[in-house]
């Protein structure tokens, strides 16, 4: 009987293994970069080429309703008219494009709304 309590023992489980708990406040974690562009070590940086009102650097100042093709670059598929943040026009082009999209679309020059 001596015997059998010592190899009893010496068998040892082997313990398993399970993952840290990894919600909040589980342990020391490696704060992310703030405002580092591209995300982490290693990552890619991404750069963003800054805007320019196309008006501006052709020196085009008065925006005609009757330019349709121009015009048509400034509306969406759907016939909305495409934000200053996408197209980087500037503030005061944006409104004299807003206001002749509006006028041509009021003489069916350019549709409301895209057709299905």
């Amino acid at each position: 009987m001596a015997d059998e309590t010592s190899t009893q023992s010496t068998e040892q489980h082997a313990p398993t293994s399970r993952p840290a708990h990894s919600g909040p406040g589980a342990g020391p974690r490696t704060p992310r970069p703030a405002g580092a562009p591209g995300g982490g070590p290693g990552g890619r940086k991404f750069f963003r080429r800054k805007k320019v009102c196309k008006f501006c650097t052709e020196k085009i100042d008065a925006i005609s309703y009757r330019d349709v093709r121009l015009l048509q670059g400034f509306v969406a598929e759907r016939g909305k008219i495409v934000p200053r943040r996408l197209t980087g026009v500037c503030t005061r082009h944006q409104r004299k494009l807003s206001l002749a999209i509006k006028q041509s679309r009021n003489i069916a020059l350019l549709a409301f709304a895209a057709r299905f």
